[in-house]
């Protein structure tokens, strides 16, 4: 049976980066993954372009049950830390919207990067993994070959976009060696609506887009929101997704940068003759314009002037313009979620190792712990930081 000093279960962000850094310790590392290619996550990001960290990584950007977890390693390899690695590569990058950072020559760059770091590492692909077992020592066993070792490193992820492989392998793990744990549910997803609202609200809309705020549960998001035909997608929604539960109401501000009562009042003495749809139609596309003003009242108020309309409906009309609730009926689930929340409970691990506190030797690290970060380059940074700091220790 071959000995290594770590094994290192999952080739992605985190795994790959915790076996550079202990490689570069010296150690004898062996990676495994059940994907016939390592990193197939990183290829996908941002479209292609591997969306890698965001210039303002901060705690808050992260849910998880004790939101101090994330601190130590964050701060001890920052956003920085990274893009220094990147720019000792030769590789360049862009900042977008919202501190996002991509990389000029794209994911497959940021790959071979990681995969260059970590030249002294043994890595074996197509990797099915039938049982770990522990007596004084870790021992793996694999199609092709058992291993042993004294620390073993759980980076699986976690179960979203499962046609690409993953699983909630690091949670069976976790229960195998009795450490409690958060169930996983998708996130960063979009949101689905019963029948009756997407024949309401949505129906022949999907496509348009328009700047929103969406809020729930104490968080809230101003970016795109778009319409889809099983309800809304865009980044404000797959932020909120986040901390959306199942029955919990989001609420939409459709103008966030006017009190819409006030302003449509104002146009009521300047444009009574205006139609209702004609000055939505100044903000919205004219479709969405006609059908909010035909569904956000209890009456069809699209072709009916401002005059006409009665001040208190008008009132009512503009504060669901900037207070809209809606109900999902669900997610898109697992087959489109970006990243799921949920994982290794943080109060069974050490913050600055990322290893069990009752298993010694025994490690969780990036998706598979209950972290999880907001949409552009927050996760692919806790990779890189909770990666990075079982990397020097294990």
């Amino acid at each position: 049976m071959k000995q290594y000093d770590v094994i290192i279960v999952g080739a992605g962000a985190a795994g790959l980066m915790c076996a550079a850094q202990a490689s570069q310790r010296g150690r004898k590392v062996l990676v495994l993954d059940k994907a016939i290619k390592a990193g197939k996550k990183i290829l996908i990001s941002g479209g292609g372009k591997c969306n890698f960290t965001n210039l303002y990584i901060e705690p808050e950007a992260y849910i998880s049950n004790n939101t101090h977890f994330c601190k130590s390693a964050l701060s001890r390899y920052t956003q920085w830390d990274f893009i220094a690695l990147l720019e000792s590569h030769h590789l360049r990058w862009t900042e977008k919207t919202l501190g996002q950072l991509f990389c000029d020559q794209k994911s497959g760059a940021v790959l071979r990067m990681l995969l260059d770091e970590c030249q002294q590492v043994d890595m074996m692909l197509a990797c099915d993994i039938s049982q770990v077992a522990f007596e004084s020592d870790y021992v793996v066993q694999t199609n092709q070959g058992d291993f042993q070792t004294q620390a073993l490193v759980i980076a699986t992820g976690g179960p979203s976009i499962p046609k690409m492989g993953a699983s909630d392998f690091g949670l069976q793990i976790a229960k195998q060696f009795g450490l409690k744990f958060v169930g996983f549910k998708p996130a960063l997803v979009p949101l689905t609506f019963h029948q009756h609202d997407i024949n309401s609200y949505f129906k022949d809309l999907s496509g348009l887009s328009l700047d929103a705020v969406v809020a729930c549960n104490g968080a809230s998001f101003r970016e795109a929101l778009l319409i889809t035909h099983r309800g809304l997608s865009g980044p404000a929604i797959l932020q909120i997704s986040s901390y959306w539960n199942k029955g919990d109401a989001i609420e939409i501000n459709l103008l966030p940068d006017l009190d819409a009562s006030e302003y449509l009042l104002n146009k009521q003495q300047s444009r009574g003759k205006a139609e209702l749809k004609t000055i939505l139609a100044e903000f919205f596309p004219k479709r969405l314009a006609e059908r909010l003003a035909n569904t956000l009242s209890a009456k069809a108020l699209a072709d009916i002037t401002l005059g006409e309309i009665k001040q208190h409906d008008l009132k009512a009309f503009g504060y669901r313009l900037n207070h809209w609730l809606l109900v999902p009926s669900g997610t898109e689930g697992l087959r489109t979620a970006e990243v799921c929340t949920g994982g290794v409970n943080t109060d069974e691990l050490s913050s600055k190792t990322l290893e069990s506190n009752k298993q010694s030797g025994l490690y969780f690290i990036g998706e598979t712990v209950d972290v999880t970060g907001w949409l552009g380059g927050y996760n692919f940074q806790w990779a890189w930081s909770s990666g990075w700091a079982a990397g020097q220790v294990v």
